[in-house]
């Protein structure tokens, strides 16, 4: 009797977990499925409370490229975003390495005040960046959307540095035995182990610098070297009243943030879950 009663409670706690789950993920997912249902509709149905249209108008995604210059924004997004990426992944796994496995006068120390630059709002900074790169005469170039971001930033260093603490000790020892400089451990012994929290910083980097609209806004005024996001925007204020071809540019610039995540989701997972981000 006790283990049938065991049983159902069970049960009864798997359906309520998992009721809670899909209540969640539909609040999380309905917006997109708003917006996707939006974007083949026609502008007089744009307004109405159906979430399938009858006759979905396809035609609105080739507006978008009528519209817009969306390869070239497309592909100066890659850009940026691919710099960026690559920049934070090298210089956050380096700094991490440091503050976890060297061992040098004032290293916590330094760890500490440089994780507190988190507590920094962005609203503080925009404005001595924005000077700087004025400063170099950078404004209005690729290298104003890439430098600022590409040496890496306290977060992931943060990241990068937890993960190599979870790492046994026993590696690095082997390798120095065998003769092997601070380097060649970081690079040829400890980072190729780190590859989920690489996956997951460069996966969070990519989002992060996609979906950026403030910085380019105030970076870039030519067409030629613009974002998508920022495209969007200056496609809005042309078209305003076209609700459902806006819609459509915007699940176009959703899907390459989809197949990342959907290519890289396994070991993202795996990644936070080893990093502690996941509240272990």
């Amino acid at each position: 009797m006790a283990t049938r009663s065991g049983a159902q409670r069970r049960i009864v706690r798997s359906i309520a977990q998992y009721t809670a789950l899909a209540a969640v993920a539909s609040c999380a997912l309905f917006p997109v499925l708003w917006g996707l249902s939006g974007s083949l509709k026609t502008d007089a149905e744009v307004t109405e409370p159906i979430l399938f249209p009858e006759h979905p108008q396809w035609s609105n995604y080739r507006e978008v490229f009528a519209l817009m210059p969306f390869w070239r924004m497309f592909a100066n997004t890659v850009l940026y975003a691919g710099c960026v990426t690559i920049g934070q992944v090298f210089f956050c796994s380096l700094a991490g390495y440091a503050f976890a496995r060297l061992q040098f006068r004032g290293r916590d120390t330094l760890f500490v005040l440089y994780l507190g630059t988190l507590m920094v709002p962005l609203t503080v900074t925009v404005i001595p960046q924005f000077i700087i790169m004025r400063t170099f005469g950078w404004t209005d170039t690729i290298w104003a959307m890439i430098i600022p971001g590409l040496f890496g930033s306290a977060f992931g260093t943060y990241l990068m540095r937890q993960f190599f603490l979870t790492l046994p000790t026993d590696l690095e020892e082997a390798a120095t035995l065998d003769g092997c400089t601070p380097w060649q451990i970081y690079w040829r012994v400890l980072l190729p182990h780190a590859k989920p929290a690489v996956m997951v910083l460069a996966v969070l980097t990519w989002v992060n610098v996609w979906n950026d609209f403030l910085w380019p806004l105030l970076m870039i005024q030519r067409e030629s070297i613009a974002t998508l996001t920022l495209g969007l925007v200056w496609m809005q204020g042309q078209y305003v009243s076209r609700w459902p071809v806006l819609m459509a540019a915007s699940m176009l610039i959703l899907v390459p943030l989809v197949a990342a995540y959907a290519l890289a989701q396994r070991t993202f997972i795996r990644g936070i879950a080893a990093t502690g981000l996941g509240g272990q």
